[in-house]
């Protein structure tokens, strides 16, 4: 009786902490800078098979999965946009996200190549 106690209190530390871990590793807001394509890119497949199209709020990021959604905050004027990620990239190591050009133009001035970013996983 009393191993069986003792097992199924360890079974729930288990769980729990595992638990607590997954909450803390993709609820984490980060930090980066973003850029947006280039317009000779519509058309093309990017690398989760979507045909890409700078008019949709989409964006690349080299490790979320596919078809994450996120919120994407400009640090400087704190306007926020939700994009889809379908895209792998971008291969610059001082940012994270690519975006289209139409999810940028919602937060940033693309005028400006990058900007300073805050992104975390929504649903």
């Amino acid at each position: 009786m009393m191993k069986r106690f003792i097992l199924v209190i360890i079974m729930m530390i288990s769980a729990f902490g595992i638990y607590s871990f997954k909450i803390n590793a993709t609820d984490a807001k980060k930090t980066s800078y973003a850029s947006y394509y280039h317009n000779k890119f519509n058309g093309r497949k990017t690398a989760s098979g979507e045909i890409f199209s700078n008019s949709k709020f989409t964006a690349a990021n080299r490790t979320l999965p596919f078809g994450t959604n996120i919120k994407v905050t400009n640090l400087n004027n704190g306007k926020e946009v939700i994009v889809k990620i379908n895209d792998r990239g971008p291969y610059h190591s001082s940012r994270a996200l690519d975006m289209s050009k139409a999810a940028f133009d919602e937060i940033g001035d693309t005028g400006n190549g990058t900007i300073p970013v805050e992104y975390e996983i929504v649903n």
